[in-house]
């Protein structure tokens, strides 16, 4: 395994990498400069969209657009234009937040959830999109919500709340997106870094990046078993998605924001988007937004 720089740009806080198979591009959020950022390893083209408010993730809609998690609510943005359509903001009245993860489930909903400004602890929850623009709440007293991801088998959902250091998972429903039966799969050694983005390999493991952990590990969410871990050379990786023409790369997000100057002498690749070619392992087509399938 060799890790790559993907391109001379650093983000204050990179998150949220989604493949755009369609366009065999990656795209990735920086969330305090307010940017989508797309990439063609093919072209070595970088584009940058600038949204003017902070974005906590974007996924790929179904016509080619972007969903996206802002600050101020949930919105599309038009990938030519750049052009931003509100659709709603659940918590117009909680204005010390903002929205930060999110992800389509394989019914085409785009789940994201919040945190406070300042880290309060429990002031944020995480909602669902339908793909009718209906809001709905799905689960509340969360501190940091980040990392989502769906069993092979589509029956299960798996999250991350990063102070609590651990993985939990739900009953997942397809047709109807309730989730039940929480439970925990995964706990984190403090050690390790707290967990932050995650996404799902083709043999149904959880693959985490860990802020201040310097790594990225894999982990069995039946048995909660640390696989292995892959040490990076920064240490707020932030997020993880498999790319590439045949899913078998990990691309890796990272930041740089709150970094001392000696830190910044110590990891000058932080907050860069990074490449482990050809892994040995293979992803899972992202979900887009607003997707449908007979039957659901």
């Amino acid at each position: 395994m060799q890790l790559e720089v993907v391109l001379q740009h650093c983000c204050l806080l990179g998150e949220g990498p989604v493949w755009d198979a369609k366009r065999k591009v990656i795209c990735w959020v920086d969330i305090l400069r307010g940017e989508i950022h797309e990439y063609s390893s093919q072209s070595k083209s970088h584009n940058t969209i600038a949204i003017n408010q902070m974005i906590g993730a974007a996924a790929i809609c179904a016509d080619g657009n972007f969903a996206v998690a802002l600050r101020n609510g949930l919105s599309f943005v038009n990938r030519e234009s750049g052009e931003v359509t509100m659709i709603a903001d659940p918590e117009s009245d909680i204005p010390g937040n903002r929205f930060n993860d999110g992800k389509c489930d394989p019914a085409g909903r785009f789940w994201a959830g919040t945190m406070s400004h300042t880290d309060e602890p429990e002031k944020g929850s995480l909602y669902v999109l339908d793909t009718d623009l209906s809001i709905t709440k799905k689960i509340t007293n969360v501190s940091i919500s980040n990392g989502l991801a769906w069993s092979l088998d589509e029956q299960t959902f798996y999250y991350i709340d990063t102070p609590t250091y651990t993985v939990v998972a739900y009953n997942y429903d397809k047709r109807t997106g309730e989730i039940s039966n929480k439970r925990l799969v995964i706990t984190i050694p403090k050690e390790d870094g707290s967990p932050d983005g995650m996404t799902m390999d083709n043999q149904g493991m959880l693959w985490i990046a860990h802020w201040d952990g310097w790594q990225i590990t894999r982990w069995n969410p039946n048995t909660g078993e640390k696989l292995f871990h892959f040490p990076m050379p920064v240490a707020r990786v932030t997020s993880c998605t498999f790319g590439g023409d045949d899913l078998r790369d990990l691309y890796i997000t990272s930041a740089r924001i709150g970094l001392t100057e000696a830190q910044l002498t110590e990891q000058p690749l932080a907050g860069s988007l990074f490449v482990i070619k050809n892994i040995g392992y293979t992803g899972l087509e992202s979900f887009e937004f607003g997707r449908t399938e007979p039957g659901i």
